[in-house]
């Protein structure tokens, strides 16, 4: 176990280099200057626009900015804001607890409704369950979230009056006003991904029902409760971890279009705001948080995988 752990570990060192080479990379393509918009009004002066590209290193070679950028990222600094001048790590931990709040509301909404809609098409295959269940998995996946959001908006908010429409209140200033701000987005977000889940889960299930250990279990005698939520769900959830990982760091990356129709700071605001103004280092602060979220999340499924089915462990 410790061996392999390890293992897993030196692939995501080089991994997590080769990343902060194309992010670094990438960013250098993006248009406009940095020191133009930093400069203001006095964007027309040589002088002006010399003395801040020596003090971002703007001036030096691509090669150089890298090693200082990789440098300081080893020592855990992120840089700062060009556009606010503020430390990007202080930014990111300000929107961080909105966007793993956000994230984690809808990622619960998501599983809680997909998955057990899932097992009970495929335990229902070809009965009304089971159209039903695909239908709304559909329905989730086909409806844009910022139509939906809308949608919810008016239904709850304008017509309803239970909810706010916009907004954000952190967990620790008042907990109740918090959830009803997120619960809106959260569900908008939970909702497509919900689709998705349900559809995997029916595919894996039917998949482990028709299996030799399946029909053993129903020979037996055994319930059928039993042999859907011991035997089978067991087997089938290991395509579902490996999709929950991957939305689970979809939802902790930032969802734009939500984010910008509930009016939630969250990672989503701050790097379109940061894409807008040329702020690359908020831009690259951002990427690399988000990819080192990805990478845990990718060695978290595989030790769930491990808990799950123990004959991995020895594979």
């Amino acid at each position: 176990m410790w061996g392999w752990l390890l293992r897993r570990l030196g692939q995501i060192i080089p991994t997590l280099l080769i990343l902060s080479v194309l992010i670094f990379a990438l960013q250098q393509l993006m248009p406009g200057d940095p020191a133009i918009i930093m400069a203001g009004e006095e964007r027309g002066d040589p002088q002006v626009l010399a003395e801040i590209r020596a003090e971002l290193m703007l001036d030096r070679p691509i090669w150089e900015q890298y090693g200082a950028w990789l440098w300081r990222l080893l020592h855990g600094d992120l840089g700062f804001s060009w556009r606010i001048r503020q430390p990007v790590g202080q930014l990111i931990l300000e929107k961080l607890p909105v966007t793993l709040q956000l994230g984690l509301m809808a990622f619960v909404i998501s599983v809680a409704i997909g998955v057990p809609a899932g097992i009970i098409s495929a335990a229902y295959r070809d009965r009304p369950a089971d159209w039903a269940a695909n239908g709304i998995a559909l329905a989730g996946i086909s409806t844009p979230n910022f139509w939906l959001g809308i949608m919810m908006i008016l239904l709850f908010s304008v017509q309803l009056g239970w909810l706010p429409p916009s907004g954000y209140v952190p967990l620790t200033e008042d907990w109740q006003q918090s959830l009803a701000t997120t619960i809106m987005p959260a569900f908008v977000l939970g909702g497509g991904i919900a689709g998705v889940f349900m559809r995997h889960t029916r595919a894996a299930m039917i998949g482990a029902l028709g299996q030799d250990y399946v029909r053993t279990a129903r020979a037996k005698g055994l319930p059928e409760r039993v042999v859907v939520g011991r035997h089978a769900l067991r087997n089938a959830l290991i395509p579902v971890i490996t999709l929950g990982t991957i939305e689970l760091g979809r939802l902790l990356a930032g969802a734009v279009l939500t984010e910008q129709i509930f009016s939630i700071p969250g990672f989503g605001k701050l790097i379109v705001d940061a894409v807008f103004n040329r702020d690359y280092p908020v831009v690259q602060g951002v990427v690399v948080v988000t990819a080192i979220i990805f990478v845990s999340l990718s060695l978290v499924g595989d030790l769930l995988y491990m808990a799950i089915n123990p004959r991995l462990r020895t594979a």
